[in-house]
């Protein structure tokens, strides 16, 4: 499947934590860096995703927000 989003990571499921209405997804792209998204945990049942398989994490963000409540 042809998509815009130029940011595509494959790899492989390390853990499928699933929640009620949520899941958490941790996919290994290799060199030590893995991605973690929150999905529906429908989602997760119709991909079918499990531990072991293959994925590919597809980032199209505008944005990313980082806060703490450190002061320098």
């Amino acid at each position: 499947m042809a998509l815009s989003a130029r940011n595509q990571f494959p790899g492989k499921i390390v853990s499928v934590r699933n929640g009620a209405v949520m899941s958490e997804v941790v996919i290994d792209i290799g060199g030590g860096h893995r991605i973690v998204s929150l999905i529906s945990a429908s989602s997760v049942k119709r991909l079918k995703l499990k531990k072991g398989g293959k994925a590919v994490a597809v980032i199209k963000a505008t944005e990313v927000i980082i806060s703490t409540d450190i002061e320098n």
